[in-house]
């Protein structure tokens, strides 16, 4: 049972859902996220939901991006076990 299933969604809600992110330089996320998990530590390139490209560098393993992105870029990108949170 979900208590909460009636409330809408909002930008501070709880993460609701999640997908495995294969890095790619020409196929967008299904929808953009509200952030990424990062599984395994490394460098991070996303195509931001504003449409700027970016590398966050040297990114820990077990860190939660609060990033809205349409696309982690296979080109730049070291990390892995990769998430896109919803």
């Amino acid at each position: 049972m979900d208590s909460f299933k009636e409330f809408p969604t909002t930008p501070v809600s709880p993460i609701r859902d999640a997908a495995a992110v294969t890095p790619s330089d020409s196929v967008a996320l299904p929808s953009v996220t509200r952030a990424i998990y990062i599984g395994q530590p490394g460098d991070v390139a996303v195509s931001m939901a504003g449409g700027q490209d970016v590398t966050f560098q040297s990114v820990p393993a077990g860190t939660m991006l609060p990033i809205r992105v349409g696309a982690v870029k296979a080109t730049g990108t070291s990390a892995a076990g990769i998430l896109a949170l919803w």
